[in-house]
């Protein structure tokens, strides 16, 4: 017998005959190609940022401080090329943005189910967030599932665990679908950790970079928002600027940020 599959191509690898065809403009303005290929691309990192944050949690939870520290820098370039494409969607005027934005109907950013599923990943426990996706369909269910499962922050709090710090039991077996609430206790776990200057230490760090790392995503894309359509109200009845705004500041780790003044 032989082998019927044609051979493999960096074409069909890639699957670039689907990728390259799916981008669907809906006006003849020439700048809203670029419009979906950033957002598009947006969705493709954070498809890896989830993956990668998936390991993380495996590598934490095994105690695996390299691997932890390694994965954690590959999620914070992520963050850092993500950060950068907003300079590329800034080329865009406010009037190249208005030509084609009434073609978008009730479209946003807020829809992303990737996006929201990463903040669930991250900490992030509020159901309204639900209000968005039909009772029933998968990204609703994908996000449901990931506000049910440990979180990052709760996986660090297993890794000091197999590390033998002395974790409060009522952290470790805390509601995981309640949002995490700032524990004097776990602070001083941490403190005593940063003391010990060692791998958890860097680790801890590295968390405090992708918490920055996320703020500086938010900064740059409400900034982005402000200067393209002001304070008009967003696509699909969003608020626009303002409830970005309210989002810039939310720090994923509390804990990690409340010691900076004690040590």
């Amino acid at each position: 017998m032989t082998d019927q599959h044609p051979a493999l191509t960096y074409s069909s690898y890639l699957a670039l005959d689907d990728v390259l065809a799916a981008q669907h403009p809906r006006s003849d303005e020439h700048d809203e190609l670029l419009f979906i290929v950033i957002h598009q691309v947006y969705e493709l990192w954070f498809k890896q940022m989830l993956h990668e944050l998936t390991g993380l949690q495996q590598r934490l939870e095994d105690g695996d401080t390299a691997r932890s520290l390694h994965t954690l820098g590959r999620v914070l370039a992520i963050l850092k090329v993500a950060v950068a494409q907003v300079d590329v969607l800034e080329t865009m005027t406010p009037r190249q943005f208005t030509s084609f934005r009434g073609r978008l109907d009730a479209s946003s950013g807020f829809q992303s189910e990737q996006f929201r599923e990463l903040e669930a990943t991250l900490g992030r426990r509020d159901r309204r967030v639900f209000e968005h996706y039909p009772e029933g369909s998968p990204g609703r269910g994908r996000i449901a599932a990931a506000m049910s499962r440990p979180s990052v922050f709760d996986s660090f709090l297993r890794y000091l665990d197999q590390l033998g710090y002395d974790v409060p039991p009522a952290a470790l077996e805390r509601d995981l679908t309640t949002p995490w609430e700032p524990s004097p206790d776990v602070q001083r776990l941490l403190l005593a950790a940063y003391a010990d200057d060692g791998g958890a230490a860097q680790v801890a760090e590295r968390l405090v970079d992708l918490d920055e790392g996320l703020q500086e995503w938010r900064y740059r894309h409400v900034k982005m928002v402000e200067r393209t359509i002001g304070a008009k109200m967003g696509t699909g009845g969003s608020s626009g600027a303002q409830y970005l705004w309210s989002t810039v500041t939310h720090q994923l780790f509390p804990d990690l940020w409340a010691i900076r003044s004690e040590m």
